[in-house]
């Protein structure tokens, strides 16, 4: 056959560059054909219309998203390979891959086996064995099981502890903490603040590259308009708009309350009075929003939904859980209402608006019910599998900023989704492995390759080390504490086994309590430095510090309880690296600077996890003193690897 002239592959190309308009419109992979295979098996009429635009750096993007949802596509198997183990007819019983098959973390294979592959395309299996039918047990979408057992206020539980009566001794629940402080208490009258139109479109631009940065769902229509009502005067009318304009506002005035934190020092007086008389400005603007939200609840539109999301954040940056719960979950609602039925006449910006503040919700719902396990949750992750990832939308006016964004955005939804898996796979109340020997190392296994895939894919802008050396940017350092988050939780089941002083586990595999196989003690310490950099790498970012300082003071004081049961087990002494020492100093010097950042009434459950962090840093110390092991050389955390 003669070569191809320089015009043939030109028409190949040409050809694949096509896309039939069904394809077009739901913004997925066509494959040119007439018709194509997507339009013959969903029984629809393919047409194809103009020629494709040329691929532009949004495509880039929306790859980037569709590259990491891959990555959460092999849990599957493993979670439905789970449910028909442990929940299932126990004649029905169906075996895991043996655990010598899996020699480590690093060697086990990405993929699993194909027969696995088919099981997870069939319907989950319910408690008495039958096929669950509907949405809300589906395995594709990742659920945090209600009363789990990785809380901090389980992990306290443990009867490692019982020999630290003070630990538990002044104890209560987060619930009963939150719930019994004083009520926010509002002016009876509405009084704006004074701000010239510099001081507007500062604050704006506060929200824009932080809060909206980090939950991308306000556009740059609103934006305009936002900015526009709030220099023509403070926005007095009854409408949903002047209340989304006085939550941005509110937003924007703690976006500059929490930026560019000191690092390892106070701020200076007048850091300290600017911070102050933003967070003064931030609270009226707060009230006045208030006062308007009554409109939000008798509105159902994606903009009332977007304003619960708003109320929702300031609490949480007013570090009041309870009432942010409250918010997520009438936000859910109203999410879970409207992407049921499709509104006549929405614009494509209404319906991405819509996705992205339903992802919002996802996220911030997960990290709640992580910490506050037994609240109801409101449904929103039943659905999660079915709602489409976040696409063009424009929240910035430069393309770069809008990109990084998205990619952002994605990145922390990916993760929560990977983090919901592996609590329900491990920890769930029933169903859980982690207390089960023969079955968590091959899942362990599976979850890690999974936790590497996420952060291999990761942009450049967004990647980090696996150490304790600064992070390029807010960005990178945040997300690197949420795969160390992820990683402590994945390998906490070995950790858990070795304090757990049960006998030898059935595959005579993993050697016992007292007397660990090598491959037990490396995955025991992978938790253990998991937990270590993890406090270590704690700084004031922006992002923690406003939407998640309540959040990360629990998840603090559960990983210094970690390291304080472990400091008590001879062989699991060792593991432990000597920057411990420093650990609960950096701990309490952050959060007490950020109590004092934020100002206001603090959080009862937030002093409480300080002390927490003080007794479990001072019983490690006296713990590692005077220990009889021989003494550990001090490792480099930069060549650590894990």
């Amino acid at each position: 056959m003669d070569a191809l002239s320089p015009s043939e592959p030109a028409r190949k190309r040409l050809r694949t560059s096509h896309a039939c308009d069904i394809c077009r419109s739901r913004k997925i992979r066509c494959d040119g054909n007439t018709p194509c295979s997507t339009c013959r098996s969903a029984d629809q009429e393919c047409t194809y219309g103009a020629e494709a635009n040329p691929r532009g750096k949004s495509d880039l993007v929306l790859d980037g998203v569709r590259r990491i949802e891959r990555i959460l596509e092999g849990l599957s198997p493993f979670l439905q390979n789970a449910a028909a183990a442990y929940i299932g007819d126990k004649n029905q019983y169906i075996s895991p891959p043996a655990v010598n098959s899996i020699t480590s973390p690093s060697t086990a294979s990405p993929s699993v086996d194909a027969s696995w592959r088919q099981a997870a395309s069939q319907p989950p299996v319910s408690t008495d064995g039958a096929k669950t039918q509907d949405g809300g047990g589906a395995l594709d979408n990742a659920v945090l099981d209600s009363m789990h057992t990785s809380t901090t206020e389980a992990v306290l539980q443990w009867p490692h502890f019982d020999q630290y009566p003070s630990l538990r001794g002044d104890y209560r629940s987060i619930f009963h903490l939150e719930r019994t402080r004083p009520q926010l208490e509002l002016s009876p009258s509405t009084i704006f603040p004074y701000v010239t139109q510099e001081d507007i479109t500062a604050i704006l631009d506060a929200f824009q590259y932080n809060v909206n940065f980090w939950y991308p769902t306000v556009s740059q229509n609103q934006l305009h308009s936002v900015h526009t009502s709030m220099m023509s005067g403070d926005p007095t009318d009854n409408s949903l708009d002047s209340c989304l304009s006085l939550l941005i506002m509110a937003l924007g005035c703690a976006s500059q309350v929490t930026a560019n934190l000191p690092q390892g020092s106070t701020s200076t007086p007048e850091e300290a009075r600017y911070r102050a008389s933003r967070r003064k400005i931030g609270d009226k603007y707060f009230e006045a929003a208030l006062k308007k939200l009554h409109i939000a609840h008798l509105t159902v539109n994606s903009t009332s939904a977007q304003c619960m999301l708003f109320v929702a954040f300031y609490f949480a940056f007013l570090g009041r859980p309870l009432q942010a719960w409250e918010f997520i979950s009438t936000a859910s609602t109203k999410c879970l209402m409207l992407l049921s039925y499709a509104a006549e006449n929405a614009q494509e910006e209404e319906h991405e608006r819509m996705r992205r503040v339903f992802w919002s919700c996802y996220i911030l719902e997960s990290d709640y019910v992580a910490e506050l396990s037994a609240c109801p949750v409101s449904g929103i992750a039943r659905v999660e599998s079915s709602v489409p990832l976040p696409r063009t939308y424009y929240s910035h006016a430069s393309t770069s900023e809008d990109e990084q964004s998205s990619l952002y955005f994605v990145a922390c939804i990916s993760m929560r989704r990977l983090l919901n898996r592996v609590h329900q796979l491990l920890y769930a109340k029933d169903t859980g492995a982690a207390v089960n020997s023969a079955q968590f190392p091959s899942i362990v296994a599976e979850l890690h390759h999974q936790l590497e895939d996420w952060r291999e894919v990761l942009p450049p802008s967004f990647a980090f080390t696996v150490d304790t050396s600064p992070a390029t940017n807010a960005a990178s350092g945040f997300l690197r504490q949420r795969y160390l988050t992820c990683r402590s939780v994945i390998y906490r089941p070995y950790l858990m086994w070795l304090l757990s002083g049960l006998g030898h586990p059935p595959d005579g595999k993993v050697g016992s309590p007292t007397n660990p196989s090598p491959e037990m003690l490396k995955s025991s310490r992978a938790c253990l430095d998991a937990c270590l950099m993890h406090i270590l790498n704690l700084r004031g970012f922006s992002h923690t510090v406003l939407m998640d300082t309540w959040i990360c003071s629990l998840s603090m004081a559960g990983a210094m309880l970690v390291l304080l049961a472990a400091s008590k087990i001879p062989s699991l002494r060792n593991l432990i690296g000597l920057e411990v020492f420093s650990a609960g100093d950096h701990l309490i010097q952050l959060l007490q600077q950020w109590q004092e950042l934020l100002g206001g009434p603090p959080s009862p459950s937030v002093a409480q996890s300080i002390r927490i962090i003080d007794a479990a840093d001072r019983f490690i110390k006296d713990s590692l003193s005077h220990q009889s092991d021989q003494p550990k050389d001090p490792r480099s955390w930069k060549r650590i690897e894990l």
